[in-house]
């Protein structure tokens, strides 16, 4: 597998674990900050202000604040060099001022006295949330491990058949194209005579929700519904770093039904560029080559389909051997509606 395509199923697989771990960190360390530094064992006294208290500044309220000094008694024993900087009230001489001192070390003092609870809270929380970005973490490499057994990636033989499958024997080319011409808007599967072959029409859009669409198999006429949860990804810049780029058909992860079908989906940001070309294996087998395409993916479409400035997304162009184009709608589905460019 390329770099591109090891980050791209981290990335997927680790969305959770990425924010909990650094999130439980800084919980963690905030939490011991405060344990090191609470206050919710110091003893209060009464400190006596020796002198009229000295206006420092402001704060950004534009409150004034004020430096005062005083004495105050701890453990039987009288301290004459008590000083609280930048505090919000005046002082006048002889006025007495709240103390609160460490019984161990007196010299420790401070005007107000912290709690015990959140310091504790703290400290749970980030432990709760890097034990459970552990365990996401470790599930997603198991998960990984599973997909390489369903999935297998290519092996070296099926590389270089991909590489000559356009010209193989036995495979044809077929174009995957948005069809948003008719009431029920949708992707199409069609071979080099424009004849329908597979197609996914949208019946029912949806702001929140699922939408729902029906797959139709011409060549075998099997009609199913499904329902498909909107995409998590939304620009391309975007979608290395999404949570799951991705999206759900009937409640399942679009990628994870990919990968139980043995298809295992190979791709590089600089492959052709700017074209992105897809190779596509199952059961680690040269089963399909993917390419993105202009709108006019027919050879025989205008002077446009020449240009060399694909969509990105929504139009491909395909060489196989094999008649399930069930599983290659899904794969073509999956990267035109995620807006993924690298997939595995």
């Amino acid at each position: 597998m390329s770099f591109e395509n090891k980050f791209s199923r981290l990335m997927r697989n680790t969305g959770p674990a990425r924010i909990l771990i650094p999130i439980g960190i800084a919980l963690l360390i905030f939490g011991i900050i405060l344990v090191i530094f609470n206050s919710g064992d110091y003893i209060e006294t009464t400190g006596t202000v020796l002198e009229d208290s000295v206006e420092t500044g402001t704060d950004d309220n534009g409150q004034k604040q004020y430096t005062v000094k005083f004495e105050y008694e701890a453990n039987g024993q009288k301290y004459s060099n008590g000083e609280f900087a930048n505090i919000d009230k005046q002082y006048k001489k002889n006025d007495t001022i709240k103390v609160f001192y460490d019984a161990k070390d007196p010299t420790k003092i401070t005007n107000t006295k912290s709690g015990k609870i959140l310091p504790i809270a703290l400290i749970a929380g980030g432990v709760i949330a890097i034990a459970l970005g552990v365990y996401l973490t470790v599930k997603a490499f198991k998960k990984s491990k599973q997909t390489d057994i369903e999935a297998p990636v290519a092996t070296a033989e099926a590389k270089k058949q991909l590489e000559q499958i356009k010209s193989a024997e036995g495979v044809t080319e077929y174009y995957f194209r948005w069809d948003g011409n008719s009431l029920r808007p949708g992707y199409l599967i069609e071979d080099a005579d424009r004849k329908p072959l597979f197609e996914g029409k949208m019946l029912k859009n949806a702001l929140i929700g699922a939408r729902e669409f029906q797959f139709t198999d011409h060549t075998t006429g099997t009609v199913t519904d499904h329902q498909v949860g909107h995409t998590m990804t939304t620009e391309y810049n975007e979608e290395l770093f999404s949570n799951k780029s991705g999206f759900k058909i009937d409640g399942k992860n679009v990628w994870d039904l990919v990968h139980e079908r043995g298809l295992r989906i190979e791709t590089s940001l600089f492959s052709k560029f700017p074209y992105a070309k897809y190779d596509v294996t199952r059961g680690g087998e040269a089963y399909a080559r993917i390419e993105s395409s202009s709108v006019y993916v027919h050879e025989d479409d205008e002077a446009q389909h020449k240009l060399v400035v694909p969509t990105g997304r929504m139009y491909y162009r395909f060489w196989t051997a094999s008649t399930d184009f069930e599983s290659l709608f899904l794969i073509m589905f999956a990267l035109s509606d995620s807006e993924q460019t690298v997939a595995e």
